[in-house]
């Protein structure tokens, strides 16, 4: 009989306030971005039952507090990709630095940078685990850079780093996953 499947909703933080200096695990939310958390809470559609984790980042877990009134568990391998505090002065200079870090991910892209190879480690292995431990849907508040090297894992393909730069902050990607029945 096959098994049944169970939604995973891969949910992007919503839009930080970036502070030179600062490495990005530690920025905050910009107030700026709430209308468009609150508008992804209204259009999340989540069953009851749905158990909710979220990056220890506090952009991630702000952002899993204002799209759920419930409990959600810090799971503190799910953190982005670590890059330090290098300072990117466009959008265009960090995407770059991203799509090298897919290109070559046993190696830092950037120095500071962890290699990617690590950051898909570490998060694929904590959501294998989420998965084994929980038989309902799960709805993950994290990273794009660490979505995207999760959904090519589970999806057997390359990264789409195209999908990862439409991303907005915040998003979500929603992946059918089996459940044992």
């Amino acid at each position: 009989m096959p098994a049944v499947a169970r939604r995973l909703f891969l949910v992007r933080h919503g839009l930080p306030r970036p502070v030179r200096g600062l490495p990005p695990e530690r920025w905050g939310l910009d107030p700026a971005g709430f209308p468009d958390i609150e508008a992804l809470r209204r259009s999340l559609r989540v069953r009851d039952d749905a158990v909710w984790f979220s990056s220890p980042e506090e952009k991630a877990l702000d952002t899993a507090r204002r799209l759920t009134d419930g409990p959600v568990t810090v799971a503190d391998d799910l953190s982005e990709h670590r890059r330090g505090a290098r300072w990117f002065d466009s959008p265009e200079e960090f995407r770059a630095a991203v799509r090298r870090a897919f290109e070559r991910p046993d190696e830092s892209a950037v120095p500071e940078w962890e290699p990617l190879s690590r950051t898909a480690d570490r998060v694929v292995g904590a959501v294998r685990r989420l998965l084994d431990a929980h038989d309902s849907d799960l709805v993950l508040v994290g990273h794009g850079t660490a979505w995207t090297v999760l959904a090519a894992a589970f999806s057997g393909g390359p990264p789409d780093l195209d999908a990862w730069e439409r991303l907005a902050m915040p998003d979500v990607w929603v992946l059918d996953t089996p459940r044992s029945e």
